[in-house]
């Protein structure tokens, strides 16, 4: 069975999907449909080609009117609703990319469509390209989706608004200007659901990349005795903590020089091949006399294409040191090969970071 997430868009997934066709639309070919999917070179379509092939082939054998082109798959996924009992499918999310293509000068179809169309498959990059062309529009409606009695709506307007998700068509506006979508995600900031808030924290998270000032406003806006509600504004700040920004390290209580010392660091593997794991060690003393807050985390300076290093901040743990305590760390980093990172062979670094401060930074080689 392959590991590849591209490979969800299998010969038994379109046989089965084709098989529903038939019951929804009115002389459905599906030979025509399976030989129209399985091009020359289908085999070198990754994911998102695959799933935009998918969305062109279907826009033939639906109705030619957008309008009447949308009820049928409303139909259909009623069926896959009826047939699977599935509340969500990642396989399907054609559905949204059809109404991005084929929908977008007609907003008021699309709209609708996508309320309905999100609640089995995830919408948040089809939104981008209406929010691009009809602006404010389409940023009211998605305020009004955060009011919505869906979960899965309600996160569709902080995710679709995120000024930079990944994967996605950016937004130059919103990454210039946020404020737009800030009552949105005020709405949503005590949402019943963690998969609605924590949509909100990467949204804070996108903004403080771009404007630093507004997400430390908005922390100390949302400031509660709430749980869930700190929780969110801390995972929102993330990158902050991780660039070590004075005011959000003292928004936590984190000093930014803590009386800390790091001692005994030492890479055990200084030499490493892509596949193996870097291992590491050191001890972190606290030498005052009262008990101290600390984040611990530690920077891999990976070797870019360019000959220049760029650091990676991974966190290790938050806590509280009592006065004269030391304690152990032990870490590893693995370099197996992953889609999201290439790596180069050559020399990098690592340094280990206390409360956004690099303390200590070695060398280490990748072959």
């Amino acid at each position: 069975m392959s590991n590849l997430l591209k490979d969800i868009y299998s010969v038994s997934f379109y046989d089965n999907f084709s098989d529903l066709l038939v019951e929804v639309l009115p002389d459905f070919d599906k030979q025509k449909f399976i030989t129209a999917i399985f091009t020359d070179n289908w085999e070198s379509k990754e994911l998102k080609q695959r799933m935009k092939h998918t969305s062109f082939v279907l826009h033939q054998f639906l109705p030619n009117k957008f309008s009447k082109a949308v009820n049928s798959i409303k139909k259909i996924i009623s069926k896959l609703h009826q047939n699977t009992g599935s509340e969500s499918s990642l396989e399907f999310m054609f559905f949204a990319n059809y109404i991005e293509t084929y929908g977008i000068n007609d907003f008021e179809t699309s709209v609708k469509a996508i309320e309905f169309v999100t609640q089995f498959t995830t919408c948040e990059f089809a939104v981008r390209p209406f929010i691009i062309k009809y602006g404010d529009k389409m940023l009211l409606q998605m305020h009004q989706w955060s009011l919505h009695e869906n979960y899965h709506v309600r996160r569709l307007a902080s995710e679709g608004s995120r000024p930079r998700l990944p994967w996605a068509m950016a937004l130059p506006e919103l990454k210039r200007n946020p404020r737009p979508i800030l009552t949105l995600l005020d709405n949503l900031k005590n949402d019943p659901s963690e998969y609605v808030r924590r949509s909100v924290a990467n949204s804070l998270n996108d903004i403080s990349k771009d404007n630093p000032d507004i997400v430390i406003e908005i922390a100390q806006q949302w400031k509660s005795e709430n749980i869930a509600t700190n929780a969110l504004i801390k995972h929102g700040c993330r990158t902050l903590l991780k660039q070590g920004n004075t005011d959000i390290l003292r928004y936590f209580n984190l000093d930014n020089n803590p009386k800390v010392e790091v001692t005994n660091f030492k890479i055990h593997t200084r030499t490493i091949a892509i596949g193996e794991n870097l291992e590491f060690s050191f001890s972190l003393c606290n030498n005052d006399v009262k008990a101290q807050a600390v984040r611990l985390e530690y920077g891999i300076h990976y070797l870019r294409k360019n000959g220049q290093l760029s650091r990676k901040v991974f966190k290790i743990s938050e806590r509280q040191i009592n006065a004269n305590e030391s304690i152990e760390v032990k870490r590893k980093q693995s370099f197996k090969v992953i889609t999201t990172r290439q790596f180069y062979v050559g020399p990098q670094k690592l340094s280990i970071i206390v409360n956004g401060q690099e303390r200590e930074i070695a060398n280490f080689e990748l072959t």
